[in-house]
């Protein structure tokens, strides 16, 4: 068995990493597990534990919806919370211009529904997990801190490419590993 995911991944640039340590920063008295920067992605399907023998008809499947997509990009910018201002449980980045990243996203979904992949029922929400909140001493002082950076640019995205990760967990965190990947059309 293997925990795997399909993902855009993103590779932070330089004023990405400034915003994102100056939150972290900002939030040090809170208990977050803030996600390594080399580790940011944007999830387009989360598979969960699976058997390896699924694999070969996952990469088929991701690869026929991938390829009918051409390259596209999205920009990253403003912080969000998932979980209500009383009882936040995710600290997240939100994206524009995600038209193309809604389509291929469908397109991905119908295809692994093809092999028997059912989607759960959420609504695909575009975002990058940044931190799991475990506990907050001052949920006032987060929520302000939060709309300091509510409206904040992180950068442009390009995408060209989609990857089939495995997600091994350690004591330090989770190790992704490269499975496939897909290339969009240029």
């Amino acid at each position: 068995m293997k925990r795997l995911f399909a993902a855009i991944k993103i590779k932070p640039k330089v004023e990405f990493l400034e915003i994102f340590q100056g939150l972290k920063q900002d939030l040090k008295h809170e208990k977050i597990k803030w996600v390594e920067s080399y580790n940011l992605h944007l999830t387009l399907k989360f598979f969960g534990e699976t058997d390896e023998e699924r694999i070969p008809e996952i990469i088929a499947a991701l690869k026929a919806s991938v390829n009918e997509h051409q390259h596209f990009s999205f920009d990253i910018s403003k912080i969000g919370i998932f979980g209500s201002s009383y009882n936040p449980k995710v600290v997240w980045a939100g994206l524009t211009e995600t038209d193309s990243l809604i389509k291929l996203e469908a397109s991905v979904k119908c295809s692994l529904e093809g092999v028997g992949y059912v989607s759960d029922r959420q609504n695909f929400v575009p975002h990058l997990t940044l931190g799991r909140i475990k506990n907050l001493k001052d949920k006032d002082l987060f929520q302000d801190i939060i709309s300091n950076y509510k409206e904040k640019y992180f950068q442009e995205v390009s995408v060209k490419k989609v990857y089939l990760f495995e997600s091994t967990i350690t004591k330090t965190g989770p190790v992704y590993t490269i499975i496939e990947e897909f290339n969009l059309k240029a």
